[in-house]
């Protein structure tokens, strides 16, 4: 009976010491982080300059893709509906082919509020695509995007839904 106190005794000794031990050496040694460094997608120009610090080539590149005010088509959101309803030309090939669906497009509203780098980030194809960019490339200038009130480049995304109606077919 001695025998079997002394032995549990020992083990639970034995076992304490190891939870200290592994305490002891967490909290005894530091933890070397590794370095983690962040690389942006998209080149912004820092808080810190100004325009005029800003060089020719990378101001080309930069954009912001949130700002405090957003770029807005002259007339708001129903004027920007009444655009492209009015300007949309239903391609013949898919009228033909019975497509619909929406063109998510991208673009760049510049300082003055001209719109450049037009792209179709996902198209639904039969020439709706080509003609997305063709209304979004005619379209007026927009009201440039604000930071800290001045305007700057903004990288906009706008879909643009295309659906077949009775007058589409007849065409």
């Amino acid at each position: 009976m001695m025998t079997k106190n002394k032995l549990k005794n020992g083990l639970k000794s034995t076992i304490l010491l190891v939870v200290l031990a592994g305490l002891f050496l967490m909290v005894g040694c530091k933890v070397k982080q590794k370095d983690t460094t962040i690389i942006p997608i998209v080149k912004t120009p820092s808080n810190t300059q100004t325009p005029a610090q800003i060089s020719p080539d990378t101001d080309q590149d930069s954009f912001f893709i949130t700002v405090e005010v957003m770029p807005s088509f002259p007339g708001g959101i129903e004027a920007r509906g009444k655009y492209l309803n009015d300007n949309i030309k239903y391609p013949d090939e898919a009228i033909k082919a019975g497509i619909q669906g929406t063109c998510y497009m991208n673009f760049v509203v510049e300082t003055d509020g001209r719109i450049t780098n037009v792209r179709v980030l996902r198209g639904i194809g039969g020439g709706c695509d080509e003609e997305a960019i063709r209304v979004i490339q005619d379209m007026p200038e927009w009201e440039p995007g604000l930071q800290r009130g001045k305007p700057v480049r903004v990288q906009y995304n706008m879909p643009i839904k295309f659906t077949l109606t009775d007058d589409n077919k007849k065409k």
